[in-house]
């Protein structure tokens, strides 16, 4: 039998209640029949029940279905005219000219060009830290530790490495094994494919298709010629269900789809900021209508702060700058605005950087390990911790021991944004693996020399 993850509803209902808890809806009575059935809790570090299972599908169709009847007392809006208004510092928009057109949005307030290298050094540092968090996803912290302390890299200041890697730590804690093949310093050969990476070539791939006008709508259609439905993820592969099943958006991302605060919103934004270098409010928008296919509330806050981040990093002098410019489009009662403002105050007041982590793990610890809300306080954090340097502020978002592989690579591209590329230690072979259609094997230069042409159209 073949179990498929993310998707089951047997294997969702755990995760509904979960999320209840975390959103403020109280689900006791929905919890005591379901724990009554033999229904199990969210496993905290995979997709699927154990199995037979299956069994409960008929009660978990009508649990989910009744759970999502009772809604949150949080002020958390997801309508973008809502989110808008319950945000006082939202920043005004660059005009544009009629039609939509804008031949000089390239340039930065007071009338300079962004400076092409800050472009490339966005999408370097989103592929360093992507593939330095790869082979350790799913560790934990601790793990991490004493993965690079066993290896000679802690502080982590290079790849990990399987070299000379004891064979108790091995045993303890085990390598992602399909990452660990094309992502540890040994075996590294151009830039593997991610998920993380996938997205930010469909965000390009929807900007080149169907211009700035893009709606929700068009990044469901391509997902559906383009993404295959393996690559998909949590709420990514719930909503793709959804679409299969004729469901459209927005409610993709609430049918039965207690993953929609999770990250997968948060990865695949970058590229709406970039092309709107300075203007943190539209890339925070272009970055809603791509959200809300599959997420809600602070899983599109997220997007939307990264969105935002990325905008500004292409322009700014500071890592404060980039995290004002992303707190900027999130609104200040929302649980992620919260969790990113106290992990910047820690950041910059604490010279040790685990001092500042542990202090996110005993706020979020009951967080699951993608969710949006402690990766993007992480993410925040660690640029702000490490001055926007590049090897500081990717290693800090992966020992942090989340979903390392993704806050690596938000927190890449914002570094290398901020100082125009990388270091030569964090550069592989320029070529990108992908099973998107027209992308497997190209270059960094030449998605960089895209996305640039996109400011303009």
């Amino acid at each position: 039998m073949i179990r498929l993850t993310w998707v089951q509803p047997e294997d969702l209902v755990g995760h509904e209640l979960r999320q209840a808890a975390e959103d403020g809806r109280d689900v006791r009575d929905v919890a005591a029949r379901w724990h009554a059935a033999g229904g199990h809790d969210a496993p905290p570090r995979a997709g699927a029940s154990e199995p037979g299972a299956a069994r409960l599908r008929p009660l978990a169709e009508r649990l989910l279905d009744e759970l999502a009847a009772i809604p949150s007392p949080l002020d958390e809006p997801t309508d973008l005219a809502a989110i808008i208004a319950a945000t006082p510092a939202w920043p005004a928009a660059r005009d544009r000219v009629p039609g939509g057109r804008r031949p000089d949005l390239d340039r930065v307030p007071g009338g300079r060009r962004v400076d092409p290298a800050r472009v490339l050094g966005a999408w370097q540092g989103r592929v360093a830290g992507c593939v330095l968090g790869k082979p350790v996803e799913k560790i934990p912290r601790e793990g991490i530790r004493a993965i690079a302390e066993a290896t000679g890299n802690w502080p982590i200041r290079g790849w990990f490495t399987a070299r000379g890697l004891p064979p108790e730590i091995a045993e303890r804690w085990p390598w992602n094994r399909r990452s660990a093949v094309n992502s540890l310093a040994e075996n590294i050969d151009g830039v593997p494919e991610d998920d993380d990476l996938n997205y930010p070539l469909l965000a390009l791939t929807v900007l080149e298709r169907h211009g700035r006008a893009f709606t929700t709508d068009d990044v469901a259609r391509l997902w559906l010629d383009e993404l295959p439905a393996g690559r998909t993820f949590t709420a990514e592969r719930v909503a793709y269900r959804n679409l299969l099943a004729g469901v459209e958006p927005p409610e993709t991302a609430t049918l039965r789809n207690p993953f929609r605060e999770w990250i997968g919103a948060m990865i695949r934004t970058d590229v709406y900021g970039w092309v709107n270098p300075g203007d943190p409010a539209t890339a925070a928008e272009y970055a809603w209508r791509d959200a809300r296919l599959t997420h809600t509330a602070n899983g599109v806050y997220g997007a939307m702060f990264a969105a935002a981040m990325c905008a500004q990093s292409l322009v700014a002098t500071s890592a404060e700058e980039v995290v004002n410019a992303g707190l900027s489009v999130v609104p200040p009662g929302s649980r992620l605005h919260r969790a990113v403002r106290q992990a910047v105050e820690d950041a910059a007041r604490e010279s040790d950087f685990e001092t500042v982590v542990d202090r996110l793990h005993e706020r979020h610890g009951g967080l699951h390990w993608v969710h949006t809300v402690n990766n993007a306080a992480l993410v925040a954090a660690a640029l702000v911790h490490g001055e926007g340097d590049v090897t500081a502020t990717i290693a800090g978002a992966v020992a942090g021991g989340w979903d390392t592989d993704s806050a690596g690579a938000t927190a890449g591209s914002l570094a290398g944004a901020l100082n125009g590329g990388v270091p030569r230690r964090w550069r592989t072979r320029d070529s990108l693996a992908t099973s998107l259609t027209g992308f497997d094997g190209i270059g960094l230069a030449e998605l960089a020399r895209r996305t640039q042409e996109m400011m303009g159209a």
